[in-house]
């Protein structure tokens, strides 16, 4: 599957699990989920360290989330997210997301190794509809200068 057609798969069902909702309203992982659900999706959000995003209840683990959840969204610090992939592996969850500055080598490699659904080295926001602001115009330079996924 080519990388657009896996992102399009990826968003089709507006439905996902997000691990690394900050409680920071001003923090890159808050704003995206923010602007997920003021957009109609259902997003799940993983944080161990509260029970409750913006009025949305929150999972301490991938583990805990219902089983309908088959996407997961990873917005960790780089050194958690080997972890994170790992118990999405033992959940079942194929339909992987990391945002770029989340991922590593080796991550990428396990998501490879277990035949993952994998999208990396793209930002959310360049593809969650409705596309503003600066996002849209980075995504049209993208496409002017060839580098937007086919």
């Amino acid at each position: 599957m080519n990388k657009l057609k896996t992102i399009n798969d990826f968003l089709s069902t507006k439905t996902m699990a997000m691990a690394g909702v900050s409680r920071n309203p001003k923090k890159f992982s808050r704003v995206v989920f923010k602007h997920l659900t003021d957009n109609g999706f259902t997003v799940y959000p993983i944080n161990p360290n509260t029970d409750q995003i913006e009025e949305t209840k929150c999972y301490p683990e991938i583990a805990s989330l219902p089983n309908e959840v088959d996407r997961l969204y990873i917005v960790t610090p780089k050194k958690e997210s080997q972890t994170i992939l790992e118990e999405a592996i033992k959940k079942g969850i194929k339909k992987v997301w990391i945002q770029q500055m989340s991922d590593t080598k080796d991550v990428l490699s396990l998501a490879e190794e277990n035949k993952m659904d994998i999208i990396s080295k793209e930002c959310m926001f360049m593809f969650a509809d409705p596309v503003s602001g600066p996002h849209k115009f980075h995504r049209f330079i993208k496409k002017l200068f060839g580098r937007y996924p086919k």
